[in-house]
């Protein structure tokens, strides 16, 4: 069972460049612009002939979100991949989005204050992966109670994908969730 995506969110959350990008290095040609707004993409599968991606020229199209879905959908079927794992590797970022994991690391506090990095493994699109994010004061030795006794965190935050690792910026409402 292959799962469909329907969160416009998350469309809406892939860069356009990013998408582009994926296409080239699957194989994907620019054939030709289509009107003023897009651009039509192909790519041959010697079994099952040719498929058609229409991407648009810019993410602040009204129809931006239905085309990268219909994209994904696309690239789903001739890789014979889930939605999911594609979009795993395109999205880049994802504001104000809640977490649920556990704490798999934490450092030592930072400079005389009560902060620091800990690494969140939790669901991020498609699978667990870790998230690294930074906190301060109760929120921080709230972590440390959560690695410590293994219990599970919430928090919200804007998602941001560096060099394949996923970073949580603007950490808030970290809180147990128990």
């Amino acid at each position: 069972m292959k799962v469909i995506v329907r969160d416009a969110e998350v469309f809406r959350n892939i860069e356009l460049e990013k998408l582009r990008d994926y296409l080239q290095s699957h194989g994907w040609r620019l054939d030709r612009p289509f009107l003023d707004n897009g651009t039509i993409w192909l790519k041959k599968e010697p079994q099952r002939g040719e498929f058609e991606i229409l991407l648009p020229n810019s993410q602040d199209l009204g129809d931006y979100v239905s085309r990268v879905c219909e994209a994904v959908e696309t690239l789903a079927t001739v890789q014979n991949r889930s939605q999911l794992e594609i979009i795993g590797e395109l999205i880049t970022n994802y504001p104000n989005i809640t977490l649920q994991g556990l704490v798999t690391q934490i450092t030592s506090f930072n400079g005389g204050t009560i902060s620091g990095d800990i690494t969140l493994f939790g669901v991020v699109v498609d699978k667990l992966r870790p998230v690294n994010t930074t906190l301060t004061d109760h929120e921080y030795i709230l972590a440390i109670k959560a690695y410590t006794e293994r219990l599970p965190v919430l928090c919200t935050g804007d998602l941001i994908k560096e060099n394949d690792i996923f970073i949580l910026t603007n950490p808030q409402q970290f809180h147990l969730d128990i």
